[in-house]
């Protein structure tokens, strides 16, 4: 896995590089000093897995990840602040306490090359129009006030608009993000997510049922029990595209 450590202390980027040395798996295309300085090289190494100090002057790691389209395997870097901890552990974010030390950061290691399998062997769920379409990595970083998420997009079961915002279904979460669903449909790959009506995008792979209306309506039920009423118009294409 390519990997690029973003962390204002020059000291703490020497320790982790010198605590990775052990593991060839990993290998280090970069680092960077600050949010702007780690977006570029985001967007240039395209890495598989970043080391993400949260407090850094100007931007925020949390704030670095919004700005992406298509967010790499994370592992925070934090000094010690329960808080944000809990909040980690909330939302099965994984994160390292500095000082580092080289037990936990095998454990974190061991958890990245799971998800790294597991979204390398899934088909692309982002449009061509994504700024890092060529990589096997596609998540997306959610926050939702205190509490913060990277999702798989395969994950996502169901999108749902409320004015400006978009709810997101996932696991058992529903946090609400700044974004229209008109500007995520234009991101996420239509042969994998499917527009049922004006308000709401559902993800394909999680389609346990459809039923179809007396008038020529189908109703979708989603793995998780939530049913969904798919326009008149979008019925025809959806017979089409499940041979129904």
């Amino acid at each position: 896995m390519k990997a690029l450590i973003i962390d204002d202390e020059r000291l703490a980027r020497n320790g982790l590089r010198r605590l990775l040395k052990p593991h060839k798996e990993i290998e280090i295309s970069g680092e960077a000093a600050n949010a702007q300085e780690g977006l570029s090289a985001i967007r240039k190494l395209n890495p598989d897995l970043i080391f993400l100090d949260v407090e850094m002057p100007g931007r925020s790691g949390f704030e670095l990840l919004e700005q992406l389209d298509d967010v790499p395997i994370t592992i925070f870097t934090t000094a010690y602040d329960t808080y944000a901890v809990q909040a980690f552990e909330a939302s099965a974010l994984d994160y390292l306490v500095k000082p580092i030390s080289p037990q936990r950061l095998k454990v974190s290691l061991v958890r990245a090359q799971k998800t790294f399998a597991a979204i390398s062997n899934e088909p692309a769920q982002m449009s061509t129009h994504s700024n890092r379409s060529g990589s096997a990595l596609h998540q997306v970083f959610v926050r939702d006030g205190d509490r913060c998420w990277i999702v798989r997009l395969a994950d996502i079961l169901l999108m749902e608009s409320e004015g400006n915002y978009t709810r997101l279904y996932f696991g058992n979460e529903r946090p609400l993000i700044f974004r229209s669903l008109a500007a995520i449909e234009e991101r996420v790959n239509p042969n994998a997510f499917f527009r049922a009506n004006r308000s709401q995008i559902v993800n394909l792979r999680w389609i346990e049922n459809v039923e179809n209306e007396i008038d020529g309506r189908l109703i979708v039920k989603l793995t998780k029990g939530k049913q969904i009423e798919i326009s008149r118009r979008q019925s025809k294409r959806l017979r089409q595209l499940l041979s129904l």
